[in-house]
């Protein structure tokens, strides 16, 4: 019996698997996520149990995008103290002067070099507490150390952690990322010390709230790369949960894919407050080992996502030049959009989609929150009179800006990757996914759309999807004159991974992943290549020259290559398969009252139909235009797509 309790900006999602069926709750979000997670859980639970509580989460993200963070101070070594500034040296923006990189989590008085002796960090007790003095003089809340040669230097680290105070908290790189490149591992490491206290705390108060409150006391958070983390674990490393909120739909999405056969895929993700987008090809999320998040580098494997300020309560605004813009600012939860009737009255991407009868206004939002249309078309009204333009123009711009917006996102993760997004279905889900999916698709010419079952909630039910995971990494150099040392390399970071993970849950782990960053010699960049115990070097290589290829549009075979890190995930079971989900019940009338609607595409007034989907059969097709309703979700089929219910509840559209 598990619990998923997903938390986004708007809603908190909630799913509840008691071995026989799922039962789904929604309820807005609180500034005090906990107090959301609690009272959604003790409702949805009603005095029944739960082993295990699952929990996907936008604290850490959020701590970070608004700077809310400890105050830092970095330890190092001496010479490399500016490294987290200086950084690559490269340009956020090309050709746009006015944008500057991110300012440093750790102000330039706080960062302190140790001296080193013929490379190797070796030092007298009193330099040690020399050293200590200097970082507790300005009172820091918690410390990163990052040495120059840290990744081979744990030693040395943690010599250092152990002379500091108690009561301050610590990060060691070569225990957050224990790879080469300082800058990277150094970045990461101080984002990890940055996010440790306020972070930690969250976890902690959730583990201990949930315990007093009788609910699950195995509490387990989601982390960037698509598996689980135990509370505690996650509270110490931070850093690896910045994706967490969004990650288990991408495992969902993945999931429901293999199910209905369907290998390529681009997951979209429209909640309240951002819409997040992520490439699936062959079944299995793009997993990327580093990546910028609000300029700072993060050395962590995590799912390939990209996230824009785009979602259901991004507020429409009117630049200085005249120009409709949506987002990324947000209504909120509170008071949210001028639909939900609790005070707002910026016109949003709801009130757009209210208005233009697309979502109705005899709905109630989870099933509980009713809509007040004359709200909607009054923000609008205010905002349109701005440019002239009325509620319905208004409403109709709203759409095809936010939707230009989600069109970006997509190609960023496809077309800029080197995929080609023709051929893959646009897997959409979110409570605002449906309404906005086929555009999005016909605009980018994919095969199609698949709305599953559950989209509403489809972040939550990814939780209960996801498995138990423990990644790990350490840096080493094999050419082809040593390639017999890339088998024990192999070795050694999977039974370190084997052992976290046992650590971790008590269990053996069902499958261990295992990969080598490999590139050409002299290359900058590498690219991660999936190996086992029994791969040969020229095994390696002819895999590396492949992706490579594929990745870049060329590869060169005669040139050498080297391995400069390995990987090691060690995987176990999750909570629920969709195997082991009951067949489709329809349940109530299918078909619905319809109502006037405004295709934003065309502009023209019709009145189409409305179904109800938790009555559809396997089998039913519709063909638009039609809005189909369920409790969390609304999808709208434009005219002439054709939608067919699959048997799992899934529906695929095409045109």
């Amino acid at each position: 019996m598990t619990l998923g309790v997903d938390v986004g900006g708007t809603f908190t999602d909630l799913v509840w698997w008691d071995g026989r069926r799922l039962r789904t709750a929604k309820t807005s979000t609180t500034s005090d996520q906990s107090d959301a997670v609690l009272a959604g859980s003790t409702a949805l639970l009603g005095g029944r149990r739960a082993d295990a509580l699952l929990h996907g989460t936008t604290v850490a993200t959020n701590a970070l995008l608004e700077r809310r963070g400890a105050r830092v101070a970095l330890i190092t070594t001496a010479g490399f103290e500016d490294v987290i500034e200086i950084a690559r040296q490269d340009r956020p923006s090309l050709y746009d002067s006015h944008v500057d990189r991110s300012e440093p989590l750790v102000k330039r008085s706080a960062r302190h070099g140790i001296s080193r002796a013929s490379g190797e960090e070796v030092w007298t007790n009193a330099e040690v507490a020399d050293l200590v003095q200097r970082v507790i003089a300005d009172a820091p809340d918690s410390v990163a150390v990052s040495l120059l040669y840290g990744y081979a230097a744990m030693p040395a680290e943690r010599r250092i952690g152990d002379a500091l105070p108690a009561g301050v908290a610590v990060s060691l790189s070569s225990e957050v990322a224990a790879e080469f490149r300082e800058y990277e591992r150094t970045a990461t490491t101080v984002v990890n010390a940055f996010l440790a206290p306020e972070t930690g705390a969250y976890l902690r108060n959730i583990r201990d709230r949930v315990q007093d409150a009788g609910l699950p006391p195995h509490v387990m958070v989601m982390r960037s790369s698509g598996g689980l983390i135990p509370v505690d674990r996650a509270a110490s490393l931070p850093v690896s949960i910045l994706l967490s909120g969004p990650a288990g739909g991408v495992v969902a999405a993945a999931a429901m894919g293999d199910l209905l056969g369907r290998r390529r895929l681009i997951s979209f993700d429209m909640g309240g407050t951002s819409t997040d987008v992520a490439r699936i090809d062959g079944g299995v999320p793009e997993v990327s080992y580093e990546r910028q998040i609000e300029g700072f580098a993060i050395r962590m494997p995590s799912v390939a996502i990209h996230t824009v300020g785009a979602g259901g309560g991004s507020v429409g605004w009117i630049d200085a030049g005249g120009a409709l813009r949506v987002g990324p600012r947000s209504a909120g939860a509170h008071p949210g959009p001028a639909a939900y009737g609790r005070g707002g009255i910026e016109a949003t991407v709801t009130d757009a989609n209210v208005h233009l009868g697309r979502i109705g206004v005899n709905s109630r939002l989870g099933g509980e929150l009713a809509l007040d249309g004359s709200a909607s078309t009054a923000a609008l009204h205010a905002l349109g009179a701005e440019i002239r333009l009325d509620a319905t123009q208004t409403a109709s711009g709203i759409v095809e800006v936010v939707e230009a917006r989600m069109d970006r996102a997509i190609r960023k993760v496809s077309v800029e990757e080197g995929a080609d997004p023709r051929g893959a279905m646009l897997v959409a889900f979110g409570g605002a996914g449906g309404l906005h999916a086929t555009a999005l698709a016909r605009r980018l010419d994919m095969a199609g759309v698949i709305v599953p079952p559950l989209a509403g909630v489809f972040s939550a039910f990814g939780l209960l999807l996801a498995p138990p995971r423990v990644d790990t990494s350490r840096s080493v150099t094999v050419t082809a004159e040593t390639a017999s040392a890339l088998t024990d390399h192999l070795r050694k970071i999977r039974d370190i991974a084997r052992e976290e993970f046992y650590t971790d849950t008590g269990h053996e782990p069902i499958e261990l992943q295992l990969v080598a960053d490999t590139r050409y010699v002299g290359q900058a960049h590498e690219t991660p290549v999936a190996v086992d115990l029994a791969t040969t070097w020229e095994g390696l290589a002819q895999r590396f020259h492949d992706a490579h290829q594929k990745r870049n549009g060329f590869a060169r075979p005669t040139d050498p290559v080297e391995v400069v890190t390995v990987r090691a995930a060690a995987i176990g079971s999750p909570a629920l398969t969709l195997d082991d989900l009951p067949g489709l019940h329809p349940d109530g009338d299918p078909q619905r009252p319809g109502r006037e609607v405004v295709d934003p595409r065309v502009g023209a007034v019709e009145r189409v139909d409305v179904w109800w989907r938790p009555g559809l059969n396997p089998g039913s097709e519709i063909i638009g235009p039609a809005i189909i309703e369920e409790t969390d979700a609304t999808t709208y089929l434009g005219p002439g797509e054709r939608m067919r219910v699959h048997e799992s509840g899934a529906m695929e559209i095409e045109w």
